[in-house]
């Protein structure tokens, strides 16, 4: 089971945001697309999920043509966060997240028992069961953020894909929203985050893809991936480097290195 792009080139009003992108994907590991603003992430991540269609290249998923697959055969294979994302009208968080298996429901089915052990799974796992009755225009900007990673959760798919899935969210929700898609890759989904904060990435992800000027400059384990040379060159920044008492080994943003990163030529640091 496995996403896979070869040469895709994205473009928008005749700028090319993805050069060349040729990359695979497999289920059952955490990914984290990183790197600085402006470096594509969230526009491969809308390839992904089909949202952008290339201007040149071929993506596919388990050897079949993303493009060519039917939008509610695609919904229920893959299931995607994007910052902005809401309703847009008062329904609850419940509704919300029931939204999430609208790809698996006949037109004007209500729930399964299947749907609503879903929906209550995917409530429990992110902390909102006791928000069920509120309604969007009450909950803070965390409380929304984890009301739509429940919605994504609750369609169970073999690929989450989701956009800064930690943006607004208070340090222990944050913890729990990384260990939650750490989670779903070892239940066997395929979990692809674009994420700022390079600690979590550290800690959490299995596999870092760090972009930059549009092209993947490093890929691979979070310690191979993050070298010094790497992060000063593409983030402009210096680390403090430590273990916790686990034996867990952590990064820690700590100074600006003085590298100029936003006009990186996306060549390949050495390590």
């Amino acid at each position: 089971m496995s996403f896979s792009l070869q040469n895709v080139q994205v473009t928008f009003d005749g700028r090319m945001i993805l050069p060349e992108i040729d990359l695979a994907l497999e289920r059952g590991r955490f990914v984290g697309l990183v790197g600085p603003n402006g470096a594509g992430k969230t526009t491969l991540l809308r390839v992904l999920a089909g949202l952008v269609s290339p201007a040149q290249g071929r993506v596919t998923l388990d050897g079949q043509s993303l493009s060519g697959m039917r939008r509610d055969a695609r919904a229920r294979r893959i299931a995607a966060l994007f910052q902005g994302a809401g309703v847009g009208w008062p329904m609850t968080v419940r509704e919300i997240v029931a939204l999430g298996r609208l790809p698996h429901r006949r037109a004007f089915a209500g729930l399964s028992d299947a749907d609503e052990a879903a929906v209550a799974r995917a409530m429990t796992r992110t902390d909102v069961s006791h928000l069920a009755g509120r309604t969007e225009p009450s909950l803070s900007s965390g409380e929304r953020m984890r009301t739509l990673l429940a919605r994504a959760l609750a369609v169970e798919a073999e690929w989450l894909l989701v956009d800064e899935p930690v943006t607004a969210l208070d340090p222990a929700h944050q913890l729990d929203a990384m260990a939650l898609l750490r989670a779903a890759s070892r239940d066997g989904s395929g979990v692809v985050a674009v994420l700022h904060d390079l600690a979590l990435a550290a800690r959490f992800c299995d596999r870092i893809l760090v972009l930059s000027g549009g092209r993947i400059v490093a890929d691979g384990r979070p310690e191979d991936a993050f070298t010094d040379a790497l992060l000063a060159h593409v983030f402009g920044v210096s680390v403090e480097r430590g273990r916790a008492a686990d034996g867990t080994r952590y990064i820690l943003p700590w100074a600006r290195s003085g590298v100029q990163t936003e006009k990186s030529d996306g060549a390949i640091i050495p390590g």
